[in-house]
């Protein structure tokens, strides 16, 4: 709900996109700059303290954003306050992803069991993107981008709240064998900068696709119904994915894992090099849902490779680098797009930068004998669920 909410309600305030997109971005930035000391101080103290403390610093950075934008204060003001939003954003994505990888470790008796987690959770994740676009939609039929922001923040507080009283976070023990974060931490790892360049590509299309959207919807509708097409046609890319997540998780497959991420990069990339075709609202929709298949699977396979290649004692901390990672590549991809969706003729445009960006992340992820590979388990793949539980 935060960055599509914050992107209109700035873009309402200044009636440009430009501005929107800086906005965007540097709420992306900032929480980037804050995700890995939170990771790591998750890592040492456990995530259920980081969590309460985040879970209420974010919802007051929210309101000072809306108070920003209300008042009309300069835009500096409005990125300042929207860079404290993104700071304060509790590391949910890493605490839940870390639990997973916790009770799934080497020796727990469950290690068969963290793929099809990974996979599970990957899935779920993508009905937050479905039900988020919706629910600012429909703020916005009611009342305006500030009431969204007002219940996402709400959402965040009870929602973060809530799981840092769950068992799997409050239960979190230090293993005395895990070797302590120093310096760059998981960074030094074999593989996991590699990573992070795959990351980096796919987060580009994202953080492009986030600002596209919108921009397309604007241009195929009138402005009182744009907002709300933008965010059905985000559903439904999400909806896509969640399909695709479905089906990912339910299937066994022996490609090794390196290979596998680099065939669904490779799907993502196509998918939106045909998005720069699509003429009407409709036509781009049946895209979005047909495309997004492709995302859910590149997820799990991405976290996955997490798993593999970040040390015992260090998995917070990594998956708040690929936290990080992905919002600074996403807002370095609406920072792109806001520029080219402003510029006559430029909607098809920013959709093939963000499918090159992803075909890039396509061929780092399938170099035969790379770093990714020499990192990564060679052979781990995705369980299927069924067999799993039996």
């Amino acid at each position: 709900m935060t960055p599509l909410a914050l992107l209109l309600l700035v873009e309402g305030t200044t009636d440009r996109y430009t501005p929107a997109a800086i906005a965007s971005a540097v709420f992306a930035l900032a929480g980037a700059a804050a995700s890995p000391i939170a990771g790591r101080l998750c890592d040492r103290l456990g995530p259920a303290p980081v969590l309460i403390v985040t879970a209420i610093a974010h919802p007051i950075a929210l309101l000072g954003l809306i108070l920003s934008a209300d008042r009309g204060l300069p835009l500096a003001a409005i990125w300042v306050a929207a860079g404290l939003v993104g700071a304060t954003f509790p590391p949910l994505t890493a605490a839940v992803r870390g639990a997973w990888s916790t009770l799934t470790a080497s020796g727990s008796g469950r290690e068969h069991l963290r793929s099809p987690a990974l996979a599970a959770e990957t899935t779920l994740f993508e009905v937050v993107f479905v039900i988020g676009p919706l629910l600012v939609a429909g703020f916005l039929i009611v009342s305006t981008p500030a009431a969204a922001l007002f219940g996402a923040g709400v959402i965040t507080l009870i929602g973060t709240i809530g799981l840092s009283r769950s068992p799997a976070i409050r239960g979190w023990r230090r293993d005395p064998t895990h070797v302590t974060a120093r310096g760059l931490g998981p960074l030094t790892s074999p593989g996991f900068p590699a990573l992070l360049v795959c990351v980096f590509g796919l987060s580009i299309a994202f953080g492009a696709v986030s600002v596209i959207v919108p921009a397309f919807a604007d241009f195929h509708s009138s402005s009182e119904s744009a907002d709300g097409l933008a965010g059905v046609l985000l559903a439904m890319w999400a909806i896509g994915s969640t399909i695709g997540g479905v089906w990912f998780g339910t299937r066994s497959f022996q490609a090794p894992l390196q290979l596998q991420f680099a065939l669904f990069l490779g799907a993502v990339s196509i998918s939106l090099f045909v998005f720069s075709v699509m003429s009407s609202p409709f036509a781009l929709g049946t895209g979005l849902l047909i495309g997004g298949a492709a995302i859910a699977p590149a997820l799990t396979l991405e976290n996955s490779m997490v798993a593999h290649t970040a040390p015992a004692g260090m998995v917070n901390e990594a998956f708040t680098w690929v936290v990080t990672v992905s919002v600074a590549a996403s807002s370095l991809g609406g920072a792109v797009a806001g520029p080219l969706v402003d510029h006559p003729g430029g909607l098809p445009w920013a959709f093939v930068v963000a499918g090159a960006s992803v075909a890039c992340a396509a061929l780092v992820a399938g170099w035969p004998n790379g770093p990714l590979a020499k990192g990564g388990s060679p052979t781990a793949g995705v369980r299927d669920i069924a067999q799993d539980a039996a």
